[in-house]
């Protein structure tokens, strides 16, 4: 009778949670109220990077919003908030044709995106899929830079699939990161012996200079003079002149400007300097969030090229990390030589693409992932066709 009891409770609690509903945000200053919901989900459901933050979501749309609409949807349960997708709406051609483009808050400088499910994730998959393929004012949902083993790659494709929507998953940047479990000793008692043996030597030289040390900024007192000679660093070596540096574009500046000031607030904000010989020699632009560090930006004065000195700095961050007792040293980005050095570990990223089940949604399918890759295969390297 207790077990039969017990069954019918869970059954009744089961019919007693509300059922799901979907609303869009579009409007400013609703997606500002929004805020600390927002970061309630965020911490529910357990994201362990800040690139789904509401503060960053919005300094983002500051920036770089210009040309798209607002399009957040916000599942609930009753009047609960359980969900968000950060989603915006981009008339943009591809190929020339003119296409309706739904996707996360996306350009090259957000390194990592998803959704916000913060409980009943089947029903809130659901939920969302069910809302977007009965609202078809998109040709394409394009969600980019989700981490391998995001359940969106595989809710989103399974559901969209079983509609009949055309799907293609496009594999991104492999991102390499530091576990952070071992002592410093340890670990960099792991690395290649040449490595080791490099840094030494071009911390030997360095210091015949002058003293050499780490200089860490994070608040508010020092944070606009540091960040200037941040940014003049970051700019000063070969990006200035093929117009890649942050201070090149007035939005970009903006952008990692007003993220600085909003996540020294936060408590997240590490702008990380190569003293050498009292002089600021070097630069990196991170984030502490959840006890892992992100490294997003940096760059270092070529006067003193020959010293290495984005890796000198490297070595002093992630010696500092593993002294503070974080737990990740994340380096971002594309899995570039230099940064081998410092990691056996790479975290891959993948680009959903979800097509109307329209006839222009197939072509665009067909197009992305079958005719346009043909013809790149089948492209000599003159340009002529050849097979």
């Amino acid at each position: 009778m207790a077990l039969v009891a017990a069954l019918s409770q869970s059954a009744e609690d089961i019919c007693l949670e509300p059922a799901l509903l979907v609303e869009t945000v579009t409007g400013y200053e609703r997606f500002l109220e929004l805020e600390p919901a927002w970061n309630r989900l965020v911490d529910a459901a357990g994201i362990d990077h800040p690139f789904l933050e509401h503060v960053w979501v919005r300094t983002w749309w500051e920036c770089f919003g210009s040309g798209s609409t607002l399009h957040i949807l916000i599942v609930k349960a009753g009047d609960e908030p359980i969900a968000i997708v950060p989603l915006i709406s981009t008339p943009v051609r591809m190929w020339g044709i003119p296409v309706r483009r739904l996707g996360f808050f996306y350009n090259a400088h957000v390194p990592r995106a998803g959704l916000i499910i913060a409980r009943r994730n089947p029903e809130a998959y659901r939920a969302i899929w069910s809302y977007l393929s009965s609202h078809r004012s998109w040709d394409i949902l394009q969600l980019c830079q989700l981490p391998e083993g995001s359940d969106a790659l595989a809710e989103i494709s399974e559901l969209a699939t079983r509609d009949g929507c055309p799907v293609g998953v496009w594999k991104s940047c492999e991102s390499p990161y530091v576990p952070l479990q071992s002592t410093w000793a340890e670990y960099f008692g792991s690395l290649t012996a040449k490595h080791r043996a490099n840094i030494r030597n071009r911390f030997k030289r360095l210091r015949a200079l002058g003293p050499v040390e780490l200089e860490a900024v994070t608040s508010e007192e020092f944070l606009t003079a540091a960040l200037r000679d941040g940014l003049d660093l970051e700019a000063a070596a070969w990006k200035r002149d093929a117009g890649t540096a942050i201070s090149c574009d007035p939005s970009v500046a903006r952008f990692y400007t007003s993220l600085a000031e909003r996540a020294e607030r936060h408590g997240w904000l590490r702008l990380h300097f190569l003293e050498a010989d009292a002089k600021r020699i070097a630069f990196d632009y991170s984030l502490c969030y959840k006890n892992r560090l992100y490294l997003l930006k940096l760059g270092y004065d070529p006067a003193y090229a020959q010293y290495s000195p984005s890796n000198l700095l490297t070595q002093l961050a992630l010696q500092a990390s593993f002294e503070r007792g974080e737990v990740e040293y994340d380096f971002l980005g594309d899995n570039l030589e230099w940064k081998k050095c410092w990691s056996r570990h790479a975290r891959p990223h993948y680009w959903l693409y979800v097509f109307s089940n329209t006839l222009k949604g197939r072509f665009l399918q067909g197009l992305k992932f079958k005719w346009i890759p043909s013809l790149k295969r089948f492209a000599a390297p003159t340009g002529s066709w050849s097979r």
